[in-house]
Parts: C-alpha cells; sequence; structure tokens
C-alpha cells in the first residue's frame, strides 16, 4: 500500500538514525549528512525530510539513547525496589561504557567540543545531564518517601555515577581491554547500588 503524502516511513527513519550513528561515531559531529544518507541508502533530501537538521537528528539520537538508560527509572512500581532499579540503572551505565553506544556518544562529544561545540554542548546537556537529572528526580522520590536522606539529588546522582563506573570510562575511551570487567558488571553494578543504599539510608 502507497504511503499518504507526508507519511514517514518507519523502515527508512530507522536506518539512517543507525547510519547517522554509525557516521558521527567514525567521523565526528562535522561529518557530512550525505555519508549519512549513503549509508542509509536515501537521498540527503530524504534525511531533511524526517529529521530537518543535523543538530536535530543529533538531538534524537542522544534521546534515544537517554530513554533507553534510564527506563528502570520510570517504570511503574520503581520506588518499591530501590535496589534493583539502582542495580539495573548501574548495570545500563556500566555496560554502555564497556560497549556501544556509550563508545559513539562520547567520541561524538569529544570530537566536537573545539570543531563545533554548540552540538557537543547539545550531547552533553541532552544524553550526559539529563541522564543525571532523570536519576535525581528518582533519588528525589525516594527522600520524599522517607527511604532516603538526601539534601541535594542531583549532586548524589552525580556521586552514583562516579561510584558504579570508576575508572572505566578512562579505560574504555583509551582503546583498553575491558574484557574483565564487562565478565564483573553485574557485581559491580549490585555493589555500586547497595554501598549508594546504605550511606544515604534514611
Amino acid at each position: 500500500m502507497p504511503r499518504a503524502r507526508g507519511q514517514i516511513d518507519v523502515r527508512k527513519s530507522e536506518a539512517i538514525v543507525t547510519a547517522a550513528f554509525a557516521v558521527l561515531s567514525e567521523r565526528g559531529l562535522s561529518a557530512p549528512l550525505e555519508e549519512v544518507a549513503r549509508r542509509a541508502n536515501v537521498s540527503k533530501q530524504t534525511v531533511y525530510n524526517h529529521y530537518g537538521s543535523k543538530s536535530q537528528l543529533i538531538r534524537i539520537l542522544v534521546e534515544r539513547r537517554r530513554q533507553e538508560l534510564t527506563a528502570p527509572l520510570l517504570q511503574p512500581g520503581a520506588l518499591d525496589n530501590p535496589a534493583g532499579v539502582l542495580t539495573d540503572y548501574a548495570l545500563r551505565m556500566i555496560h554502555s561504557v564497556l560497549t556501544e553506544p556509550y563508545g559513539e556518544i562520547m567520541r561524538m562529544a569529544i570530537s566536537g567540543t573545539l570543531e563545533l561545540p554548540e552540538l557537543a554542548d547539545l550531547l552533553y546537556e541532552i544524553g550526559i545531564i539529563g541522564a543525571r537529572q532523570t536519576l535525581a528526580e528518582y533519588l528525589g522520590k525516594l527522600v520524599d518517601r522517607g527511604v532516603l536522606r538526601i539534601d541535594d539529588p542531583v549532586t548524589a546522582a552525580e556521586m552514583f555515577a562516579g561510584v558504579a563506573l570508576g575508572g572505566l570510562q578512562m579505560r574504555a575511551l583509551m582503546g583498553r581491554d575491558v574484557a574483565r570487567d564487562l565478565a564483573a558488571e553485574e557485581k559491580r553494578a549490585q555493589m555500586a547500588a547497595a554501598m549508594f543504599l546504605r550511606a544515604f539510608a534514611a
């Protein structure tokens, strides 16, 4: 059945997203949309029709990754199981650091800091700060329930990320062998959640 005028082709949209992650991670934020279009097997105009601009495409990429990361914090009943939820969130952070798509996003942000600072800022604010803010809001709700005692949920959220990730980010970005880290990621996530909950228990 032919698509109605103005209707978005979902398969093309997904192909563009997949191609954009690959191209931008390889070539940085300055990579041309022509290359994204070529990898997605669509025209450059199709990319613009679906996403409007490179900035909008990058925004959607980062928002998608942030939503995947923060999903445990927003699921029904999340406040009833803080240990499980924080473990799941920590595991997603750890796994993303040690594998893709973390590498894609971080390489984009770092490579674009000097060349395209406005896009690097977008990556930082929507991706990293956005995820931290979602965690801070979750922690604030636990404070309201009397589960935790935290004066500054935003700072506590940053601390939790630090406990969970430690030196993993540096090892991953420097291309070190992370096989042992991957093998221990679940245990690390559980330890991070347990330590955090003990430290801020009401």
